[in-house]
């Protein structure tokens, strides 16, 4: 097969680790079965629907006992029932009913699916391993802060313990979108549902050391302001701006246009027409 996955390794503070470790060829094989996967989510998905939707027939539905008038002669349509499916209030037609959608895997089919799922992390650099937690008492800070230095505050982180650990459940029972259970019980949808999984290395056992691994360094976080109190808040408004003048006060007389210096020469106005002289009325002949 190929060569062994590598991943990160954190200290149990949540410190990153110089160096990757390789995980086993047990179930680390590299293989990733997409068809499989996508079974196993369907599976669990069905099997978690209660099955519990129901909607009444009209033999379910008070009332109706009687025509609501007689068959013929009233000029309308026939009606046996007011609670019939076309009836405001009547029965619903085809509806869901109670009823089981429990589905069945095979097991060997259900283990491919599983491995499938943590190959596919682990090629993604989604999974990675941390050292054995030991938590004396419940501290929801410590487990925040340990995140905070893994760099998956932001993400929903699966934690796989080798055994259920109280303290380390109810340090992260509080913290939005972390989970904690037993590697043993981590389903397939488990898995593929959380952004990282971080996985115990005592239960993949031994481990092999990898390569350096170039951490990036982060800016120290910027300390936020003091928020002013109300009299600084106060003191630093700006003035007051003046008021403005009345729109009687507020409107100037208008500048009166300067005069031109020389005004433009008159134009020559064009000389009279003269009347056309009018033609002589021609003379009417004498009668003879």
């Amino acid at each position: 097969m190929s060569t062994a996955l590598e991943v990160l390794a954190f200290q149990a503070d949540g410190t990153p680790r110089p160096r990757a470790v390789k995980l086993p060829v047990d179930p680390f094989d590299g293989r990733v079965h997409e068809p499989a996967m996508h079974q196993a989510v369907k599976v669990f998905m069905a099997n978690q629907r209660q099955g519990t939707a129901m909607t009444k027939t009209r033999g379910f539905v008070s009332g109706g006992n009687q025509k609501p008038w007689r068959q013929k002669g009233t000029g309308r349509a026939r009606q046996g029932s007011i609670r019939a499916i076309n009836w405001p209030g009547g029965g619903t037609a085809f509806g869901p009913q109670p009823r089981e959608y429990r589905l069945g895997m095979p097991t060997k089919l259900r283990r491919l699916a599983r491995r499938s799922a943590l190959n596919a992390r682990a090629q993604e650099r989604a999974l990675s391993v941390i050292a054995p937690l030991a938590f004396e008492e419940p501290k929801t800070r410590r487990m925040a802060e340990m995140l905070d230095r893994m760099g998956m505050q932001e993400q929903r982180v699966l934690f796989l313990t080798s055994e259920l650990n109280r303290n380390v459940i109810l340090s992260a029972r509080n913290i939005p979108n972390v989970d904690v259970m037993r590697f043993q019980d981590a389903s397939t949808y488990d898995i593929l549902h959380a952004d990282a999984v971080v996985v115990e290395e005592r239960v993949l056992g031994a481990l092999e050391q990898g390569g350096e691994v170039q951490l990036p360094v982060s800016a120290p976080r910027a300390k936020k302001a003091p928020k002013p109190s109300r009299a600084e808040a106060v003191a630093a408004r700006p003035a007051a701006k003046p008021a403005r003048p009345k729109a009687a006060a507020r409107k100037a007389p208008a500048a009166k246009k300067a005069a031109p210096a020389a005004k433009k020469a008159a134009k020559p106005k064009a000389a009279a027409k003269k009347p056309a002289a009018k033609k002589p009325a021609p003379k009417k002949k004498k009668k003879d």
